[in-house]
């Protein structure tokens, strides 16, 4: 008789397709993340080493009312530290 499949024993490896956290868990601890503040200093930290940051913003085009919310670049919203100004001046 014949013993049919079998997984591979010792060398079985689990594909990870399903997660062993609750998704409510998940929503709770990203909501306290990102209301911490602690979201903002990483993006700030990131940016300052001089990293492509994304952040997220009302969008100033209100007539779009489907997109309340845009996501674009730091460097268009912050300006970068030790960048001379506009008019040429150094930052003292």
């Amino acid at each position: 008789m014949a013993k049919g499949k079998r997984s591979k024993g010792k060398h079985y490896t689990s594909a990870g397709v399903h997660s062993n956290v609750n998704s409510a868990t998940k929503r709770a601890m990203r909501r306290e993340y990102v209301q911490s503040g602690d979201r903002l200093m990483n993006q700030l930290k990131a940016f300052r080493a001089g990293k492509r940051v994304m952040v997220t913003i009302e969008n100033p085009n209100k007539t779009e009312t489907n997109k309340r919310f845009i996501r674009v670049e730091a460097s268009t919203v912050w300006k970068r530290p030790g960048k001379p100004n506009l008019a040429g001046a150094t930052n003292v």
